[in-house]
Order: C-alpha cells, then structure tokens, then sequence
C-alpha cells in the first residue's frame, strides 16, 4: 500500500476515533443543558461530527463522509456504545457522512470558503444525525421537535466554525506531509 494512501487511511481512521471519544466526553455536560430544554441531544453529537468534516476537509476524497460514518457507526457497535439506537446505530453515523459528502460535492467551487463549507457541512450533519434519530428512537413532533433540530443546527454550525481553525492549523501539516512522501515516491522511480 503507497504511504500517501496508508497516511490518509490513518488521518481517517484517528478522526473517527476522536469523534466517538469525544461524544463520550462531551455527553455529560450536553445532558446539563439538554435537559433543561426537555430535549434528547443534538449538543455532542455537532461535536464528534465535527473530527469527521475536518477530516473531509483535509483529505478532499469523495465518499469520505460516508467511509468514515460507517467506520464509526460500526466502532460504535464494537465498542458498545450505541446510545438509544441499539442495532441501528450505524444508521445514525451514515446518514451524517452522506450529509457531509453531499455539502462537500455541491461546494466544489473554489469561491465557496473553508469556513463556510465546514460550518455547512457540520450544520447540516448534525441536523440529519437528529432527524434520524428521531424517526428511529424518539418521535418527537411539534415546537420540541423544531427546538431539538435548531438546537443540532446551531451546536453544529458552531462546532463547524470551530473545525475550520483546527483545520486550518492542520492542512499545512497534512500538504507537507504529502509533498514529502510524493518526493520520495518519484525520487524512487
């Protein structure tokens, strides 16, 4: 395997795992404020998406989104971690990678920012992870239901601003590290 493609695989692979720890991490104080809305979620989740738009964001492959939610839809599995969804947990991690992929295909122009594209992107992640976990779990309806998707969309446009710094600091470091092992690739030919 080219070490190009074996780094982008690693980059991938790392920004799933820190997506779910993340979540983990994140869901007590989510809870504190969820709670107080009488809503189920929608604060951590934006969070661990998040790891997933920088990664796309970075690595620019299409169908990036979709891999990376069925790499952490099934960790989610393996891990035990799979919240209220149970078996259909994966589903919850999917629909968002087809969110980011979707954003990222329509936003191929480059008059469109990195920061507009990840607060997009990011947002509307968050918004299908609700949606899909309101028709799997929750069957909320009405004024909770709008509270609960403007509180994803909100949680995930922020979170998305916040992406774009990270990834900002880190697209220098990945382009070095491609041009170094490009470098070495034709030096060997």
């Amino acid at each position: 395997m080219k070490k190009q493609r074996l780094f982008t695989l690693n980059v991938m692979a790392l920004c799933c795992l820190m997506g779910l720890l993340t979540k983990k991490l994140m869901n007590p104080l989510a809870n504190v404020i969820t709670e107080s809305l009488h809503i189920p979620g929608g604060i951590s989740t934006g969070f661990s998406i998040m790891f997933l738009i920088i990664a796309a964001e970075l690595i620019q492959t299409p169908r990036c989104g979709v891999m990376m939610g069925t790499v952490q839809g099934l960790l989610a599995l393996i891990m035990g971690r799979v919240g209220s969804m149970g078996l259909f947990s994966p589903i919850g991690y999917i629909m968002p990678g087809l969110a980011i992929d979707l954003v990222y295909y329509l936003c191929r122009s480059p008059l469109i920012s990195r920061t507009d594209r990840m607060v997009l992107a990011n947002g509307l992640a968050a918004v299908t992870a609700s949606l899909t976990a309101n028709l799997i779990v929750f069957h909320l309806q009405g004024v909770v239901l709008w509270l609960y998707l403007c509180v994803s969309a909100t949680c995930g446009s922020l979170y998305g601003f916040l992406g774009s710094t990270i990834a900002a600091r880190l697209g220098s470091v990945y382009g070095q590290y491609q041009n170094k092992v490009r470098s070495k690739t034709c030096e060997n030919i």
